[in-house]
């Protein structure tokens, strides 16, 4: 078993998912509570710090995502991991490219609608 560390881990396998599916979670219950709280008004058009906040976070995210994809597609390229480690991480990163493609088209909204109508 590979240390939890170790790209060839593959606990990191469903890891874009997870984040992904954790950023979701987020994305929507702060557009909900955004709008239950302090709703910004719907003469503002999209460019409200409702979307502006959630449209950072969707960019961190995706951000994040790109970057683990890019680390385990490092990782599975290297000639001293074996054919199974490779295979880790090379899946691995194909799910955090996933991750991070899903996080850009369900932000595409936050940029082109108004929130809380």
């Amino acid at each position: 078993m590979q240390p939890l560390r170790s790209p060839y881990n593959p606990v990191h396998i469903p890891l874009g998912l997870v984040l992904w599916s954790i950023w979701f979670v987020a994305i929507y219950g702060g557009l909900s509570v955004g709008c239950a709280w302090l709703p910004p008004a719907p003469e503002q058009g999209q460019w409200t710090w409702l979307n502006g906040s959630l449209a950072v976070l969707s960019l961190l995210t995706a951000l994040a995502l790109l970057g683990l994809a890019r680390l385990f597609q490092l990782a599975g390229r290297k000639d001293r991991a074996s054919p199974p480690e490779r295979f880790v991480a090379r899946l691995a990163a194909g799910v955090n490219l996933v991750g991070a493609i899903a996080t850009v088209f369900v932000a595409i909204p936050i940029l082109s609608l108004p929130p809380c109508l």
